[in-house]
């Protein structure tokens, strides 16, 4: 067996230390700032109560649209249920909800308990399809123009102060 040289063991330590500073460097942080102004995925869900896919272009109907990703499991989202059931009752925007890795009873009994903001509600049972929206928990909330541009992302549960923005984006477009 031959002998490891200590250049040979200096250069590969040295080139560890490289990476790791390089990679200390790189910003983590989950930044949706990036996808305001662009369009949304064009994407087919099942929706949750009926046997039929819904493809995300038919949003473009909607003045606004409001997509909501929750669970029945998802404590933020019982938190930001409140200001959904709210914003439901302006008639320029339309609530989608997507829900996400959740079972359909658990689903139809959270929006019975506690009301049911949502004009149109797909599933998604595996979260693969939410990727495509940037979705990477939940709660999590796009606003969309009828252009289907993204006006406003949300990461978590929304509250009041997001509610009073909502309300200000689509009273001046």
């Amino acid at each position: 067996m031959k002998k490891i040289s200590f250049a040979t063991i200096s250069i590969l330590l040295t080139l560890i230390i490289i990476i790791l500073f390089f990679s200390l460097k790189t910003n983590r942080v989950y930044d949706t700032e990036d996808q305001v102004g662009k369009q949304i995925a064009k994407v087919e869900l099942d929706l949750l109560n009926e046997k039929k896919i819904f493809n995300t272009k038919n949003l473009s109907k909607n003045q606004f649209t409001l997509i909501n990703f929750f669970a029945s499991w998802c404590g933020p989202c019982r938190k930001e249920h409140k200001y959904l059931v709210q914003l439901s009752k302006k008639k320029n925007l339309k609530i989608f909800g997507v829900n996400f890795k959740d079972e359909k009873a658990n689903a139809n009994e959270f929006l019975k308990k506690l009301g049911n903001p949502y004009y149109l509600i797909a599933s998604d049972y595996t979260g693969k399809k939410s990727i495509s929206f940037g979705i990477y928990g939940i709660p999590e909330t796009i606003l969309i123009d009828k252009n289907l541009i993204i006006l406003k992302k949300y990461v978590g549960p929304i509250n009041k102060k997001d509610v009073k923005t909502i309300l200000e984006l689509i009273k001046n477009q």
